[in-house]
């Protein structure tokens, strides 16, 4: 491998302390590689504890660098010409500026990419990079709510034995300097406006239905309550391996877990649309708003690079340790699904994104993609095999998309020449053309 500096790789024959200003300009941004153990001419040196490197490099990120770009760096060793390469894969950050801690949000703590080499942003580059964030971010928008009680949360806190007083909810980003609720706060309060809904159906359709739960108050209690649903419906079947007996779930509980997780803590809470869980004979579906953060995809999350939407929620949840690290949890599902490939198990479009847990006990697990996997234009075309007409709230159901999306798909229908469409307001059906 031939290696040439440019905007999107840098090269450092050792560690030094200059590799912060390096990890700071790539994730400020559009990120890039860092190799140590490679000369500026490209020639391969080679480094003669790698660990030893990585670790530095990690601990001096952590430390030093703000916000926390540690979830943006990926580290491999490499091996090239017989000696070891330490690889630094840095994403491009979504807390933007990233910042030289004692040095603070000036030209001389916050740096960019320019050509082969990081520079000092400007004053104008920095207020850009803020108004870029900051503007975006949910969770530190003012809640528009401020009557706000924290029974639930204080009660996980405690079990921890954790406070969780003004001066914790100030450093969690739950309550303003200004003694104003954050929409984080928000989120965490028993007053929090967002729900899960949860249904069950006895065939591999929503045409059995069984049952349906609605869970409210802090998406703390309500991650609680959704647990033990899903762990209630969660069958074991049991089997003889010779004379000993063998209990088998029908899910494994990891992925009930993780599953569970990312629909709370990387939903887009922008959206009113509720986390939806939906359990059918063969498997389970937790659809959530909000797809990836723009400008990443699956694969780039299945590679490693992780990006959290609700930053200040998943460090709450670091703190109860209810996730153990960033960026793990699509992989530990794909990992107790060996045989399942990620496009099978993850669903992701624009608006949604959904988990599909086959049961590990059914038969017609393996065979999903014939049914779980179709097309949402063709969900509604199978309802409507045995249903004249179809509403949007039918369509939105049914699909686990949103009221917009769900409107897209019937017009599109209706482009196609295969719906009608009937009345006006909540009296509206899309009818089948014969």
């Amino acid at each position: 491998m031939a290696f040439t500096e440019n905007e999107n790789v840098e090269l450092k024959q050792e560690y030094s302390e200059s590799i912060r200003k390096e990890i700071i300009a790539f994730a400020n941004t559009n990120g890039g590689d860092l190799y140590v153990g490679v000369s500026d001419q490209g020639e391969v040196i080679g480094v003669s504890s790698p660990d030893k490197v990585t670790q530095q490099i990690s601990n001096m990120a952590r430390d030093s660098i703000k916000p926390d770009v540690t979830m943006f760096l990926h580290f491999e060793t490499v091996r090239m010409e017989g000696k070891s390469v330490v690889h630094v894969k840095i994403g491009r950050g979504t807390d933007r500026p990233y910042y030289w801690e004692t040095k603070g949000m000036r030209p001389e703590g916050v740096f960019v990419r320019s050509g082969t080499s990081a520079a000092p942003a400007s004053d104008l580059a920095i207020r850009m990079m803020i108004r870029e964030t900051a503007g975006d971010s949910y969770e530190s928008a003012r809640s528009l709510q401020q009557d706000l009680s924290f029974d639930y949360a204080r009660s996980v806190f405690a079990k921890k034995n954790l406070d969780l007083e003004t001066p914790q909810m100030v450093t969690l980003g739950m309550l303003g300097t200004d003694g104003i609720y954050t929409n984080l706060g928000l989120l965490l309060s028993d007053q929090c406006p967002h729900i899960i809904k949860a249904a069950t159906f006895a065939g591999i359709d929503q045409q059995g239905f069984q049952d349906r739960r609605e869970f409210t108050g802090s998406v703390l209690k309500q991650l609680d309550d959704a647990y033990a649903f899903l762990d209630m419906h969660n069958a074991t079947s049991a089997s003889f391996d010779g004379l000993y007996r063998v209990d088998r779930r029908s899910y494994p509980e990891i992925a009930l877990r993780e599953a569970l997780l990312n629909a709370v803590v990387h939903r887009d809470y922008a959206f009113s649309a509720s986390t939806l869980i939906s359990i059918y004979s063969n498997r389970i579906e937790i659809v959530s708003a909000g797809g990836l953060v723009q400008g990443f995809s699956l694969i780039d999350v299945m590679e490693g690079l992780s990006v959290c939407r609700n930053q200040g929620l998943a460090d709450v949840f670091y703190r109860l340790d209810l996730i153990e690290a960033y960026g793990t949890g699509l992989k530990r599902i794909l990992g107790v699904y060996p045989t399942m490939d990620a496009d099978q198990l993850f669903r992701v479009t624009e608006h949604v994104f959904k988990v599909i847990l086959p049961n590990q006990n059914q038969e017609t697990a393996p065979r999903l993609s014939e049914s779980a996997f179709r097309s949402d234009e063709d969900i509604i075309r199978s309802w409507l095999e045995t249903h004249e007409s179809i509403t949007r709230p039918e369509a939105e159901r049914l699909t686990g998309t949103s009221l917009s999306t769900a409107n897209r798909l019937l017009h599109k229908l209706i482009d196609q020449d295969e719906l009608v469409i009937y009345g006006k307001g909540k009296n509206t059906r899309y009818v089948r053309k014969h």
